[in-house]
């Protein structure tokens, strides 16, 4: 655990449109700051040019914020629309090597995951996930714009399972670099 007890988390809920990000700072269940926005991408653009404003972005924010932990909402395709999981896909990637560029741990969560831990169904409605993370951050108003409370849920998940979650792969040897040892 960081100095202090309390940890950074961003999370990020990927969309070649709009990009999520949500961070939270605290401990265990409690929230001391939040944060929140969104990465636009203008639709008229090439997608390469894009993904590479994407990239920058979160690596901006990766170096001004310097998380604990990275939580991005797993990728996934619906049957109907397989382009859209394919092109998710390639946000996630970019998002994934921003984080493992910089030794940073990263998890990926589904979304039915991330709606079980929030609101004890794995399917639960966009309101009701949204409800969720705003009663967590002690919030009236609603979060928008819908990508933005999404990365908050991520955040909030990675918070709650934090502890469990210091094994994940690369960890070791972020903790070896910190502290200026080879991992084994």
């Amino acid at each position: 655990m960081p100095a202090g007890g309390l940890v950074k988390i961003m999370g990020i809920d990927p969309g070649l449109a709009a990009t999520g990000v949500g961070i939270v700072h605290g401990r265990g269940m409690k929230v001391c700051h939040f944060a929140y926005g969104t990465i636009r991408t203008p639709a008229h653009h090439p997608q390469p040019e894009r993904l590479a404003r994407i990239y920058r972005r979160i690596c901006d924010l990766l170096t001004d914020e310097s998380p604990d932990l990275l939580v991005i909402e797993d990728a996934f395709s619906l049957e109907r629309y397989p382009k859209s999981g394919l092109t998710l896909g390639k946000v996630t990637g970019v998002i994934l090597l921003a984080g493992g560029l910089r030794g940073l741990p990263v998890a990926q969560v589904a979304v039915r995951e991330a709606k079980a831990v929030l609101t004890g169904n794995g399917n639960a409605p966009k309101a009701q996930m949204e409800g969720a993370v705003r009663q967590a951050l002690r919030q009236n108003a609603p979060i928008r714009p819908d990508h933005a409370a999404d990365a908050l849920g991520m955040a909030l998940v990675g918070l709650y399972r934090y502890g469990q979650w210091q094994t994940i792969p690369g960890q070791e040897a972020r903790n070896a670099a910190d502290e200026g040892k080879k991992p084994r």
